[in-house]
């Protein structure tokens, strides 16, 4: 399992570690704000795009192939910019970094489906998340003490040493999955189950954690500094953020191993959590501040591991990799909307009202899950229940 973990910190680290530097780059590399965007929409764009093709594709050859090709894949693109050095490897390297990225990171979460009994996937997926979370923690850190030693290139040579180790590894310590037979699957029959709610409820809350995840990273520095906070009190509460989401996904997985919490209630709970903790953002000071990174990262840590847990309990025999894949989508989806959301609303009203906009949302869900499980009660549940 521990190099299925590297593989999620490196993911993690990838896409943060160069998106919080890019900014501070040397002029040739980044040359106006418009620029910065496009690179930063990159990677994210690759993966909005091919986690799904990679999902399926290890669901047909197994799982492993695509997690190695993908760990060396990324480590060649990162080796590309720190290679050349110019502005236009970088681009190159960026997308490369983002199509790897979308191969290894649905198969890593598919082994760590495959690799554990059901008993213990709560478990095992809160692990993962947790160093994933360890690398959306340190990669903006550790990415800034790179880039001021040594530039970009220098990051860029450290990812791809980092990739090159995993993958080998991965190797070394991964066994061999075979690929589950699948039965046939039309264009209808993968429709009718992604619209089913043992996909779509875990994955529409998975969205949400991440919403509330990205939202909080990107504008509780802007609330700090609004409140006349410093720099290292906004860095605090980011990093409180992502603390709580770290340590929380092994402890909710654990409980759902041991019973102590249902996919369901867990879920619900995330959410209201989640949304919580926009709603206290909204409150003046650093007080709002940091309460509201609490609950928002404490929510979505309970979100992750259940979420995942739930999918791969659900997936068809043979679909898993496309389960997974599918699911990080709809998380890509969430990490954009949710900051397009509040930064919307933000500029139409104020931010206030941009955190109230999301905690809305947010505390929708559990609702809305409920009027659908009250309208699909089975015949006689009415009376049963009385």
């Amino acid at each position: 399992m521990w190099p299925l973990y590297a593989a999620g910190f490196t993911t993690a680290f990838g896409a943060h570690g160069v998106a919080a530097s890019l900014g501070s780059a040397t002029p040739d590399a980044v040359t106006s704000l418009l620029t910065l965007g496009a690179l930063l929409a990159l990677y994210d764009g690759a993966e909005v795009l091919l986690k799904p093709v990679f999902g399926s594709l290890a669901d047909r050859i197994g799982a492993r192939p695509v997690l190695l090709g993908g760990l060396v894949a990324f480590a060649a693109a990162s080796a590309v910019y720190a290679l050349a050095g110019s502005s236009g490897w970088l681009w190159a390297a960026r997308l490369g970094q983002g199509a790897a990225a979308s191969a290894f990171s649905p198969s890593a979460s598919a082994l760590v489906a495959r690799l554990n009994p059901a008993a213990k996937r709560g478990r095992a997926f809160g692990s993962y998340g947790f160093y994933k979370s360890i690398g959306y923690t340190l990669g903006p850190l550790l990415g800034g003490v790179l880039v001021w030693g040594g530039g970009l290139r220098l990051l860029f040579t450290v990812m791809a040493v980092l990739a090159a180790v995993v993958a080998a590894w991965a190797a070394l310590a991964v066994p061999a999955v075979p690929p589950l037979p699948r039965a046939r699957q039309t264009v209808v029959d993968l429709a009718r189950r992604l619209a089913d709610p043992r996909f779509l409820t875990p994955t529409a809350a998975l969205a949400g954690a991440t919403a509330a995840l990205s939202a909080g990273v990107g504008f509780l520095p802007v609330s700090g500094r609004a409140a006349g906070l410093g720099t290292v009190a906004t860095g605090t509460a980011v990093s409180v953020l992502a603390a709580c989401a770290a340590v929380t996904q092994p402890r909710a997985g654990r409980a759902l191993d041991t019973g102590r919490i249902t996919v369901r209630t867990g879920l619900a709970a995330g959410l209201l959590l989640a949304a919580a903790g926009l709603a206290c953002a909204m409150l003046p000071g650093l007080a709002g501040v940091l309460i509201g990174a609490a609950l928002t990262g404490t929510g979505t840590g309970l979100i992750t591991p259940l979420g995942f847990a739930a999918l791969a309990g659900s997936a068809p025999e043979g679909r898993l990799g496309q389960t997974m894949g599918a699911a990080e989508l709809g998380r890509e989806l969430g990490d954009a909307g949710g900051p397009l959301l509040v930064g919307a609303v933000a500029a139409a009203a104020t931010l206030t009202y941009g955190y109230a906009a999301l905690a809305l949302v947010l505390a929708a869900g559990p609702l809305a899950v409920g009027i659908a499980r009250r309208g699909h009660r089975p015949p006689g549940a009415e009376h049963t229940a009385g």
